[in-house]
């Protein structure tokens, strides 16, 4: 008979304690820590057929004598999931996939599994057979590349593994999987923790890539220990609203590429839509002219971006301004309305002010700071900007008008969607000296309010 052993861990944080207590030490929640019985007997290989072999210990080498073997990456044949994990997926490697109930998890791998070149097997343990195929019958009904499991037993998976021989493998979630050698529920601290480790140590010996999908909080962050997260080599965070068709796919972390990408789609009845151009959905095609709107340039990773900018500015009715922010920093509003203030003189501060950007992205991006004030003053003043001016500068607290990064990729950007104008910080050093763009310097605010509101 194994030894059992009681041990009692944070369903939040996954911290573990010798004995029940009501508050949690390292994430500090309240009733969050959880009894769980955990029974170790001699772990198998994850190939349970596998015979017995003598490990030999590893050694520690110079760095000089590692052997090294060029990498290269599986193209999944969806691009926009290529370049968030950076060219493609790394043979060997742990990804793991979060996102809201319904946002199109399930769907995109579905879908990625069923173009695939090599043999995929997908396990879920969610859904039946049955359901999966009428999901995967709406995206490509051909597919013969793609072997369907419901399961969520490790041991058995690994035997189903070892017949198929896949060259990559699914898991539809990992909150549904338990392990023979932990007495507990599937999806607690434990399970997961051991579901994973297994998972790690089958995709490094056997060189195959695992996919996983995790399930998130209600604060947005990924269900289960933070040691998931660092277990895994690239976590992906699929966001977007449910009631609107884009979704964003982001890269938190990535051992294999840069984790400044970004990923666009569009939800569909047939799945999910790359959306190759993201200004089409993040630039209104309103032929009026409209006041409190401006164009900005963005980057996001290497991908330079047109968003627009929306601001509504109002006299408080309540006595008390109202600031609001949706997909920008809502301090940094405040910042901007101080600068425009003091430094520019326009008196915002008995006045609401509204900034939203559309398309449903978030943006952290300091160069889309002088399109804020354009559309600011433009709502202020009623007058509306061109619509082939664009913005690409950031602001500073004594109102000068800063140089960003990259500003010749995002005035190409500004060039190829057609825009007549750009407007950039005069300290902006330009590799290209002749443009089909105009574009204009200014040093501060009160250069813009000059030529824009004159």
């Amino acid at each position: 008979m194994a030894k059992v052993k009681t041990a009692y861990y944070c369903q939040n944080c996954g911290a573990q304690y010798s004995k029940w207590q009501g508050r949690c030490n390292a994430c500090g929640d309240w009733n969050t820590i959880v009894e769980e019985i955990v029974e170790k007997p001699d772990k198998k290989d994850w190939k349970s057929s596998a015979k017995t072999e003598a490990k030999r210990a590893a050694k520690p080498l110079r760095l000089n004598e590692i052997e090294t073997a060029p990498q290269y990456r599986w193209k999944t044949g969806n691009n926009e999931l290529d370049r968030v994990l950076g060219g493609g997926l790394v043979p060997g490697s742990l990804t793991l996939l979060g996102g809201e109930p319904g946002i199109g998890k399930s769907t995109l791998l579905l879908q990625i599994s069923l173009s695939f070149p090599y043999k995929v097997l997908y396990v879920s343990g969610e859904e039946s057979q049955q359901q999966i195929k009428m999901r995967a019958e709406r995206i490509d009904p051909n597919s013969t590349n793609c072997y369907i499991l419901t399961e969520t037993k490790t041991q058995n998976i690994f035997r189903q593994i070892e017949e198929v021989s896949p060259e990559v493998v699914i898991i539809d979630s990992i909150q549904t999987l338990h392990s023979d050698y932990i007495e507990s529920a599937p999806g607690s601290i434990s399970q997961i923790r051991e579901t994973t480790s297994e998972l790690i140590k089958f995709a490094k010996e056997s060189n195959v890539p695992v996919i996983l999908i995790g399930h998130i909080t209600k604060e947005g962050s990924i269900a289960g220990p933070k040691v998931l997260e660092h277990m895994v080599d690239t976590v992906l965070q699929f966001e977007g609203d449910r009631n609107h068709v884009y979704r964003i796919l982001r890269s938190h972390k990535n051992r294999f590429g840069s984790t400044h990408e970004l990923g666009i789609y569009e939800m569909q009845g047939s799945g999910l839509r790359e959306v190759s151009n993201p200004s089409e959905i993040l630039i209104s095609k309103n032929d009026e002219d409209l006041s409190g709107t401006a164009i900005a340039s963005t980057l996001e990773g290497m991908r330079p971006l047109m968003i627009e900018i929306q601001a509504l500015v109002s006299t408080a009715v309540y006595g008390t301004p109202q600031r609001s922010a949706t997909g920008y920093n809502v301090k940094r509003l405040n910042m901007l309305l101080a600068v425009l203030e003091k430094r520019a003189g326009f008196k915002l501060g008995a006045k609401d002010v509204f900034l939203n950007i559309t398309g449903g992205i978030s943006v952290d991006d300091t160069a889309i700071d002088l399109a804020v004030v354009a559309a600011i003053l433009s709502s202020n003043e009623d007058i509306a900007i061109e619509k082939d001016i664009c913005f690409a500068a950031e602001v500073g607290l004594a109102g000068e008008i800063r140089p960003v990064t990259r500003v010749d990729q995002r005035i190409l950007e500004g060039e190829k969607l057609g825009f007549a104008k750009i407007v950039i910080s005069k300290q902006s050093k330009l590799p290209k000296t002749s443009y089909s763009i105009e574009v204009i310097k200014v040093s501060k605010i009160e250069d813009v309010v000059s030529q824009l509101f004159a």
